[in-house]
């Protein structure tokens, strides 16, 4: 097959303690997925799960230079438990999920907090605050054979050493399992796709110079720099 341009490449994450890369197909988010983040974001503890995507060259590895989107005043960090999937389908069950996932990750979903908080005000998709450039920034991938399916675990977040976000990821409203489940009753999954479940209280902004450090016990770490 032939093209009229090169293709790009393939994003990829590294496999912790692996050669092979994990490629990546699609990047889901969940939304308001642990309650002190729903309230102070505004909203209740619990509602059914919703989702956005994000491109999969937004994905960044971590020890990267993150480049300050353009058009906002309001970045934000938000620390993710990143699930990776290696199998897929429609309507998965909750009891059958955990068998398509490859392993767990740390990540980080930049958000550009004043163009989705205008955006929601509107009535439009949150995609300008959410997919972007970089806006993905994604740890090294732990298969499951070695972290097993974690149901909790600390998740945390420095910004210049100073700790802005502490939680466990016990606290997520909807499980891997269930989020996987009503995920596949709205997109056919496949193997590749990654799925960032929501992010702990304590989200605030970030500026050029910072230096991001953040990590889930018993999976991994995630660093980047803003510039």
């Amino acid at each position: 097959m032939s093209y009229v341009f090169a293709a790009p490449a393939t994003p990829s994450v590294e496999v912790a303690g692996r050669a092979d890369r994990f490629p990546v197909h699609r990047v889901y988010c969940v939304g308001r997925n642990y309650a002190a983040h729903a309230r102070e974001m505004g909203h209740s503890d619990r509602e059914p799960p919703f989702f956005f995507l994000k491109p999969a060259d937004a994905v960044i590895p971590s020890g990267s230079e993150f480049a300050y989107p353009p058009k906002t005043k309001d970045l934000h960090h938000e620390m993710e438990l990143v699930v990776a999937l290696k199998s897929g389908g429609t309507d998965i069950s909750v009891d059958g999920a955990l068998e398509h996932v490859f392993g767990y990750a740390a990540g980080l979903d930049m958000t550009r907090r004043d163009l989705q908080s205008q955006a929601k005000e509107k009535g439009r998709p949150w995609d300008v605050g959410k997919s972007f450039e970089g806006a993905a920034p994604c740890g090294a991938i732990k298969p499951v054979e070695d972290a097993g399916h974690p149901e909790s675990a600390s998740i945390w977040l420095k910004v210049n050493g100073e700790v802005r976000q502490n939680g466990d990821i016990a606290d997520l409203i909807w499980n891997v399992p269930e989020v996987i489940s009503h995920l596949s009753g709205l997109f056919t999954l496949r193997a590749g796709d990654l799925i960032y479940t929501g992010t702990p209280a304590g989200v605030s902004a970030v500026q050029p110079g910072d230096d991001l450090h953040g990590g889930i016990d018993g999976i991994g770490e995630i660093e980047i720099r803003v510039v």
